[in-house]
């Protein structure tokens, strides 16, 4: 497979599509499993757990994607921090909920866990597969 040369301003836009799919079909299968073991409250989990994912992943990368367009050299930086941040947010969340009776509590956590394993292993193969130009060659200094 060939490595396609990219400005480091739309690997945002790459890591959200192929990431979000994956995680999407991931979470998909959660739900499915969550509705088979338990049905509305194990479905429930599942719906619960993909969204959150998802939607706290997909901010990441939008702050991520602000910060290699305004400075590029903060990225790396960046993109620990908010991956720290979201890892202790989503164990929190597991946390709060562990006692609940609104969906099933192992299926959420299941689910959380797998979705964030996809997210994170679909935005490594992006970062691996894609060539990202961190200076602009046609850039004028």
């Amino acid at each position: 497979m060939t490595h396609t040369p990219m400005p480091a301003t739309g690997i945002d836009a790459l890591v959200l599509r192929r990431a979000g799919i994956v995680t999407a079909l991931v979470g998909a299968v959660g739900i499915i499993i969550g509705f088979a073991v338990d049905g509305v409250s194990g479905g429930l989990g599942g719906i619960f757990a993909t969204l959150i994912v998802v939607i706290f992943f997909s901010v990441g990368q939008f702050v991520l994607g602000s910060v290699l367009r305004s400075n590029p050299q903060m990225a790396m930086t960046v993109a620990l921090m908010t991956y720290l941040v979201k890892i202790g947010v989503l164990f929190v969340l597991i946390i709060v909920f562990a006692n609940t009776t609104l969906f099933n509590t192992r299926i959420f956590a299941a689910t959380i866990v797998a979705c964030t394993i996809a997210w994170t292993a679909s935005e490594v193969w992006v970062f691996a597969r894609t060539k990202v130009l961190y200076v602009d060659p046609e850039a004028r200094s």
